[in-house]
């Protein structure tokens, strides 16, 4: 219990001094750079001992990590941390604010709703109140939010299922042939999507659906290589005897596959479901291609056709753009973290 306590201490401390201390940073304060970096390294170091002292009280291994490596591991960490934060803080400046200067002097919330309202580079005035109950669900930005989320959640429902039935018939059923189109499935994986743009382009304009969000959503029913590998290798490690005891008593093998298989393969299935959607949310070639009214655009689109709006790059109004983007993919992943390392690392073990 001391030890939890000590650990606390010295991250509340840590975390007090580097507040402190972040004044002094080059670019945040006018303040010399020497007088805040020795004390910004030493609030590293107590919180990078506090989570030391946590690791040897509450983690069941014999030899944690010392200091130094969470002291590395915290630096490394705020590395690949500082452009997100800058992104959110530039987000909260002025148009005519200091992008080196990494804290606002000035903030100001009045730059997500124009970024919202203002996608078109054009002031509509039934937005001059930006802020007023039911605004937020006539801006361009809830569209292109609506048919992001429409084409991750039909993309995602359709990989998992067909990928999973592939994946099924890969791992516990024997056919002639089966290991060459295994092979032949996942050597998919290595042809780069530029290279079917234009056969795609020219059944997708056959069946009318240029323009609308259908060649976004519809490629993924029928499975992709990656998510058919990465469950194929899990339900090889699912043990043999609990589907030859369903078989024993009757079951088929699509009652197999969805009252045994699926329930245990919750991990993966995880896994890929929130693979399948990170790509939906982040693509930016595919909507280019396809779509062809601003109205079915994507967020990714929209990001683009934003800064092209404005005659140049309004850095803030970006910024703010891109957390409004980046948000909701941060708090998935925040919140299905431990599901999402477990599907992988669990999908190379067997019984």
């Amino acid at each position: 219990m001391k030890r939890i306590l000590s650990g606390i201490l010295l991250i509340v401390l840590g975390l007090a001094l580097a507040v402190f201390s972040i004044r002094f940073v080059p670019g945040i304060e006018a303040e010399p750079a020497y007088l805040g970096i020795p004390r910004f390294l030493i609030a590293l170091f107590l919180f990078s001992a506090g989570l030391a002292q946590l690791a040897r009280a509450t983690l069941p291994v014999e030899r944690p990590a010392g200091v130094g490596r969470y002291f590395v591991l915290t630096l490394l960490g705020l590395v690949f941390i500082f452009p997100v934060f800058w992104m959110f803080t530039t987000s909260l400046k002025p148009a005519d604010a200091d992008l080196g200067r990494v804290m606002p002097q000035d903030i100001r919330l009045e730059n997500y709703p124009d970024a919202m309202t203002y996608a078109h580079g054009a002031e509509d005035p039934e937005f001059e109140g930006a802020w007023a109950p039911g605004a937020f669900f006539r801006t361009p930005f809830f569209q292109q939010l609506v048919n992001t989320l429409t084409v991750g959640l039909l993309g995602t429902v359709g990989v998992v299922i067909s990928s999973s039935l592939a994946a099924y018939a890969f791992a516990r059923l024997e056919w002639p042939g089966r290991d060459f189109f295994f092979v032949l499935t996942v050597a998919t994986m290595m042809v780069p999507f530029a290279v079917l743009v234009v056969p795609l382009y020219g059944l997708f304009r056959q069946l009318g659906w240029i323009g609308t969000l259908r060649p976004l959503w519809a490629p993924a029913c029928f499975g992709t290589g990656f998510s058919i590998f990465l469950l194929r290798q899990f339900f090889k490690g699912i043990p043999n005897d609990l589907t030859d005891a369903a078989r024993i008593d009757g079951c088929s093998e699509f009652g197999i596959y969805w009252k045994v298989v699926m329930p245990l393969a919750k991990p993966a299935l995880a896994a890929v479901a929130l693979f399948h959607f990170l790509y939906v949310w982040n693509d930016f070639f595919a909507p280019l291609v396809f779509l062809t009214e601003t109205e079915t655009f994507t967020l990714a689109l929209g990001l683009h056709q934003f800064q092209g709006a404005h005659g140049g790059t309004p850095w803030t109004l970006m910024m703010t753009a891109a957390t409004l983007m980046t948000l909701p993919i941060l708090i998935i992943f925040f919140f299905t973290q431990r599901v999402f390392v477990r599907g992988v690392t669990m999908s190379g073990l067997k019984s």
